[in-house]
């Protein structure tokens, strides 16, 4: 059994003690934190665990085999760092920090270390959907892959979400999972903007935006990324190739004929739309643990899909197309 401790007691974290507890049969919640200590005492006492206030402090229980960080963005590093340092393998929710230069120093910590200890938290690399596109791509059945087409819609926003943050939070995905389905590297990003949804002021949040990218053997990529869609959260993706065209299936498990109306489900949000991807995720993450090797997505994806949203993020503020992103070959360590 794979004692856990779960920093970070907001819904995801919440989310998680629960799919720990109660759906992988190989974990156990030991302890959780978080620094808004009523809210993390009371998932404390739901679930009969310690409470730390300090999540450095739960890092350093015996008791904790691994560490869940689910805070906010700004605290995934430091607190990565901190599993690091003590030896203890760390799943870390996306993005693995807010800046691609943070992003590093966990990658030179983790190396310095000798062996790999972090796992980020792309969980639509498990999604049945995505994987059995990858599937079909890698098979060869539609050809070298030469466009994508994607759309991130969300029902709503958070209060305070900025045009930045489209990018960093929400498109950090695409730019993780788009790299994964055609196992190459990106090599320019940029955004577009059009019509802006009304109510949002436009300094602080463009909305929708479209990220423009282009891969290493020139895959043009366009990602939609509407915060406010208002009819749903709605996850698609085509690639097109030269002999076919493969897409991710519709979300829908059942479609229905009511009231001279025929229709099916659009889910409300991301915990509806990929329960099964976060399953799987934990159940294979707790699997590679046990076995002592991490196979999931690594600090090093972590610091690609970053480097990719900085430099989308930077052409949109710039007025420039696209601009480069450097990301040099991927280190051996994590081949």
């Amino acid at each position: 059994m794979l004692n856990v401790g779960v920093i970070g007691c907001g819904g995801m974290g919440r989310d998680h003690v629960r799919r720990l507890t109660h759906v992988i049969t190989s974990t156990k919640v030991v302890a959780v934190s978080d620094v808004f200590e009523e809210g993390g005492r009371k998932v404390a006492d739901q679930y009969g665990v310690k409470f730390y206030k300090d999540g450095v402090d739960l890092i350093h229980d015996p008791e904790v085999d691994a560490v869940v960080v689910c805070t906010a963005d700004e605290f995934h590093a430091p607190l990565v760092l901190a599993c690091i340092e003590a030896g203890k393998y760390v799943f870390c929710e996306k993005p693995l920090a807010p800046t691609a230069d943070d992003c590093m120093k966990v990658i030179k910590a983790e190396m310095a270390f000798g062996r790999r200890l972090v796992q980020v938290g792309f969980m639509r690399r498990y999604d049945n959907g995505y994987r059995a596109m990858k599937k079909f791509i890698d098979e060869g059945k539609i050809g070298a892959p030469l466009l994508i087409h994607a759309c991130h819609r969300n029902f709503s926003h958070v209060p305070g979400h900025t045009s930045d943050m489209t990018i960093a939070n929400s498109g950090v995905h695409e730019l993780d999972v788009l790299r994964w389905l055609l196992g190459e590297d990106y090599v320019a990003g940029g955004v577009i903007c059009g019509k802006q949804n009304r109510g949002e002021d436009p300094a602080v949040l463009l909305d929708p935006q479209v990220m423009i990218l282009e891969t290493k053997s020139g895959v043009r990529i366009d990602v939609e990324i509407n915060q406010h869609a208002g009819y749903g959260y709605d996850i698609q993706c085509e690639v097109v190739g030269e002999k076919g065209v493969v897409s991710l299936p519709d979300p829908a498990t059942i479609h229905t004929r009511l009231d001279c109306q025929a229709g099916y489900e659009v889910y409300h949000d991301w915990t509806q739309r990929f329960i099964q991807a976060y399953d799987t995720e934990f159940e294979e993450w707790a699997q590679s643990v046990a076995e002592g090797k991490l196979v999931g997505p690594s600090a090093w994806d972590g610091y690609a899909a970053c480097l990719g949203a900085d430099a989308c993020n930077r052409a949109r503020n710039e007025g420039k197309y696209m601009l480069p992103i450097e990301l040099e070959e991927t280190p051996a360590f994590y081949r």
